[in-house]
Order: C-alpha cells, then structure tokens, then sequence
C-alpha cells in the first residue's frame, strides 16, 4: 500500500517504523555511516524554508491482526524548491527489486509533473544500488563530489592547534554557536553571495545555500527547528571591518556522532593568507569542547577545488565515496515509467 503521510501528524508507531527502514537502508547501502536516532525526527521530515513545500509517501504494509499498523518498507519524498522537485527515495532492503522504488518515484514524478514542474533531482551516493536504479530511469548524472570523513579519534590536535593560531596578521577569528550574530548577519550573506558569483556551473544546487540576509535567517530558522544545530567560524578583515572567510559545520540530532561540513568559502583577496586552513582548525578545536559526543565530521568537495581538498587532507579528513547529482525532465520521466507499466 503506498500512500501519502505527513510526519506533523503521523503516530509514534510509523515515525518508529520509518527510522527502522531508514537504518536498515544505511546498514546495507553506507554501512559504515552512523545510524539515524529518532530525537527531532518528525520535525528534520517535516520543516521547510518559506517558499518550499515537503510531500512524503510511504509503502507500508496492512496492519497486523492486532491493529497495529503495518511495518513501512519504503518512502519516498520531494522537495519543491524554485523550479526543481528534489527526491529523497529509500525501499527496505527486503523489498529491493519488486518493483516499489519504481511505484514510489512514478507516484512522486506524477504529482510533480502535475503541479507544473520541469525537473527532478536527487542524490546518489557511489556504489550503491541506487546509481543504477536512477541511471535505467533516464536520469542523468550531471555533477559529481567526493565525500570525506574526518575521524575525530585520529586527529593530531597539537598540529591541528597550530594550524588555528597560522593566520596572517590583520585577521582574526570568531566561533559562532548557533548561527552568526544579527549584526554580521548582512556581511554573512554578502560573503556567501559573492562566492556564488565566482562560481562555474554544473552543481544542481539540490542543497540551496542562502545568499540574502533574510533568507539566510530564515535557513537558520529552519535548521534549528529541524533539531540541527549550526556551528560557524568567521575570519574578520581587521582593516576593512568585513567578512572575510567563513566555515560552517551543522551536529543534526538525528545522528550526532557525526556532523555535516557546509560552506566553506574564503573571499577572493584574501586567499593565500592560510584563512581557510585555519577557520577550519578552529572549528574542529570549538566542536571537540561545544559536542563531546561527536565522533566524525564528514564534508563534499568538487573534484576542482583541489584547495580544499588539499586543506582537508592536511587536516585529517580521508576521501569515502563520491556523492553525484543526477537529474531528470519531469515529463519524460513520467512518460518513460507510464510505458513500462
């Protein structure tokens, strides 16, 4: 049975019963990620940035002889965010090759298509089934990074110290718990918005960063009601007063032993200074005091930016797995699945 589910209002039994699905996807597809916890669950499912909309559906089983409901086995959900729909899709490694992951996406890919969207997109971890299921659905892989994780246990903190303290002089470095204060909150985004300026095409921007003030307080808005807490390092320009670098790393609730790397972006004239190497250090030095239970920081980076990849290999992090971005016209896709039954 696939129907459509809201997590506002789902019970506790299926918000239970997602989870299980979920970690059994990651033991048999990431196996060496951290499972996902059920604190703040319903809320990282079911909030959304203004101007987006979330829409789940679920394949779940016929309730047992005893009324409780039936065990979920797969879901599917899409993001309507500008003028893409992004997907998010898991099936129950027991019902793999039966036909739901193709039922979820059609039922998905219809309702997109029908509220007048043109393209979908989705993240596909390498060396997973799911490279070859997207692939014979015609979806195209049109940007590709590589995910590194950093092993707290491994880190040289003494060298890592150092590397803090290896900033030219005329900057200085703030930590930030919790988002930027209000009054650097302009100059954030400013920073932000001129990296994205720089930036070549190719990234399908299936994780939107927030280049305008408001908005960029609405995003923080957002990550903590979805029980993620965010962590920044700025490098301030003494002489000027602006933002010149800024790093960000979010500790979901969901799995706190591991922490999400975001941006990472140092402004063009102040490059060369050692800036991005050492907001980078700082944060590890401020996440080893702020999460004492954190084990690991994972982050992406484009195989083009050989900057940062070299800052986080000096740093400790080891490159696990490429993470693509495959993407798809909404009309043939559903076209393509209505052919094939």
């Amino acid at each position: 049975m696939v129907r459509e589910w809201d997590p506002r209002t789902a019970s506790a039994a299926e918000v239970a019963s997602l989870l299980d699905a979920l970690n059994a996807v990651l033991a048999a597809d990431l196996p060496d990620d951290p499972p996902w916890h059920d604190a703040a669950l319903r809320e990282y499912l079911s909030e959304v940035m203004p101007g987006e909309r979330r829409i789940c559906w679920i394949a779940q089983e016929e309730p047992g002889p005893d009324g409780r409901p039936g065990r979920i086995t797969g879901q599917v959900h899409v993001l309507l965010l500008g003028d893409i729909g992004v997907i998010d899709l898991m099936v129950h490694p027991d019902l793999r090759r039966t036909g739901l992951g193709r039922r979820l996406l059609a039922t998905a890919a219809h309702r997109v298509y029908q509220e007048g969207f043109s393209a979908l997109g989705v993240e596909v971890p390498g060396g997973t089934p799911a490279v070859g299921f997207y692939s014979s659905l015609g979806f195209t892989r049109e940007y590709v990074e590589t995910r590194s994780v950093l092993r707290l246990s491994s880190v040289d903190w003494a060298g890592v110290s150092d590397m803090a303290d290896e900033v030219s002089p005329g900057y200085h470095l703030e930590f930030c718990p919790g988002g930027p204060p209000e009054e650097l909150i302009e100059a954030y985004a400013r920073a932000k918005a001129e990296a994205r300026d720089e930036e070549e095409g190719g990234d399908l921007e299936l994780r939107p960063s927030s280049y305008d003030p408001q908005r960029l307080r609405d995003s923080l808005d957002c990550l903590h009601r979805r029980g993620m807490k965010p962590y920044i390092v700025l490098a301030h320009h003494e002489r000027t007063g602006r933002v010149a670098a800024l790093t960000e790393v979010v500790v979901p609730a969901q799995h706190p032993t591991r922490a999400d790397q975001y941006d990472t972006i140092v402004g063009r004239e102040h490059r060369g200074f050692g800036i991005d190497r050492a907001i980078k250090a700082r944060m590890l030095l401020e996440l080893r005091s702020a999460e004492p239970k954190l084990a690991e920081v994972q982050t992406w980076n484009a195989e083009a930016n050989e900057q940062m990849r070299r800052v986080n290999a000096e740093l400790g992090f080891a490159p696990d797995r490429e993470w693509c971005e495959y993407g798809v016209d909404v009309g043939e896709l559903v076209h393509r699945l209505d052919a094939n039954g």
